[in-house]
């Protein structure tokens, strides 16, 4: 048995990665399904609120914005304190803000819903780094599978939850809840399940475990050089990432697929709301989108561990110009724009799964969570600003505008590419028996 692979085959690891892969699905489903409300009820709710276009995309964009600033120091928690600990905090915080922005319907306050989007972002924050808790103690040939099984499993709660305003009409009729604030108050409950479910569940600690064990075999610590040490910034894990080209790609890939998505995406519940659709068509438009992101995942990390990492990444940026296509031809029609957000997200999909990947594996094995919380920061800043944007340009060129805005996010990339001749991207690597 080859060394590399010998700790991740002993029985308390095994049955560790079995314990670890059941607790995040059922998390998975909990959380995805507690935070499914915001991109569609959210941006509604914003707009009653705050009674202006412009200020309800900025207002949804604290979500984003509170993804991104939690992403970072969530992923130094997890390297001092481990993934249980950073996770239950961050899912925590989303309950809480699921609870100010039942306030905040009631009140009409935008201090409180501005305070509960980006509570609710740490929820964004968790969903990420939850995919990144699966491969802490992979075998190296499946982390493209077992990060996309997280991403995954989220497709049931990620689906139903755009569609909590029905359920929620019924809360706020049972409760006396102001209209919009009921589809939150069941947020509330879950986010709140979300978080207890991780801390009774990672026991033990999937990355303080495979800390211990690379620790004391450095064949296990990566590539990219030194890692850093455990109270490094932003900075520092920058500097690493431009340091390994494949790393740099990586990061660059995952930040530009997500503003895409997320420039599109945050407007699209206003664009149908002005040709007269309410909640029902809104939720179901966005479930469309969610269907895309997750659904396949699975079938995207198995092609990524086969073809490699590159290669299936460039594949997804074909896919989000075909995207920005249908949503620029199609945007007055319902069924056009419905079908262009699944392919965005099924897009979004085929970018960030090995992209994710590749990110991880190309650093050392100690300074993966300090980069990936970077790659999760850089990933949410760049697409608040996207988000913030989004608002006044859909009001200035329309939705077609932001079609081409996704579609200028592939050059970049494309780029990169093309200054890697004749390098294939790095595939999953082979078990050795």
């Amino acid at each position: 048995m080859h060394q590399q692979a010998s700790w991740l085959e002993l029985p308390d690891v095994v049955r560790a990665r079995r314990r670890t892969l059941r607790t995040l699905i059922v998390a998975q489903v909990l959380g995805t399904l507690g935070i499914g409300a915001a991109p569609s009820i959210g941006v509604l709710l914003a707009e009653q609120v705050t009674a202006s276009e412009t200020w309800a995309g900025i207002a949804r964009s604290s979500t984003t914005v509170g993804a991104a600033l939690i992403a970072f120091p969530l992923g130094a928690l997890a390297a001092r304190r481990g993934r249980a600990h950073a996770l239950t905090l961050a899912w925590s915080l989303a309950a809480a803000g699921a609870v100010a922005l039942v306030a905040a319907a009631a009140t009409g306050s935008t201090p409180l819903l501005v305070l509960g989007m980006l509570c609710t972002g740490a929820g964004t924050a968790a969903g990420l780094q939850s995919r990144f808790a699966a491969t802490d103690l992979a075998e190296p040939a499946d982390r493209g599978r077992s990060l996309a099984l997280v991403v995954w499993v989220g497709t049931l709660g990620a689906v139903v939850g755009p569609n909590l305003g029905v359920p929620g009409e019924s809360v706020e009729s049972w409760f006396g809840l102001a209209p919009l604030s009921g589809a939150f108050a069941i947020s509330a409950v879950l986010l709140a399940a979300t978080a207890l479910t991780l801390r009774l569940g990672l026991r033990p600690d999937p990355l303080l475990l495979a800390q211990r064990h690379t620790a004391a075999d450095p064949e296990q610590a990566g590539r990219g050089g030194r890692p850093l040490p455990g109270r490094a910034g932003i900075a520092s894990a920058l500097r690493q990432v431009r340091s390994v080209p494949a790393a740099a790609f990586a990061l660059t890939a995952l930040v530009l697929a997500h503003v895409a998505m997320v420039s599109v995406m945050t407007m699209t519940p206003v664009h149908l709301s002005h040709h007269g659709h309410g909640v029902s068509v809104v939720g179901l438009t966005i479930s469309l989108h969610v269907v895309g992101m997750f659904a396949l995942s699975p079938v995207v990390g198995a092609l990524a561990d086969r073809l490699g990492r590159v290669p299936v990444i460039l594949a997804g940026q074909a896919v989000l110009l075909v995207a920005a296509a249908v949503n620029f031809l199609g945007a007055g029609s319902t069924v056009a724009v419905a079908v262009g957000l699944f392919v965005l997200g099924l897009g979004w999909s085929v970018v960030t799964v090995p992209a994710a990947t590749l990110l991880s594996e190309s650093v050392p094995a100690r300074s993966r969570p300090l980069v990936q919380g970077t790659g999760d920061a850089l990933m949410n800043a760049a697409a608040a600003v996207g988000a913030i944007v989004s608002g006044p340009m859909l009001a200035l060129v329309g939705f077609p505008g932001l079609a081409v805005v996704s579609a200028l996010c592939v050059v970049p990339v494309l780029g990169l590419a093309l200054r890697r001749p004749g390098r294939p991207g790095p595939r999953g690597t082979r078990r050795r028996r």
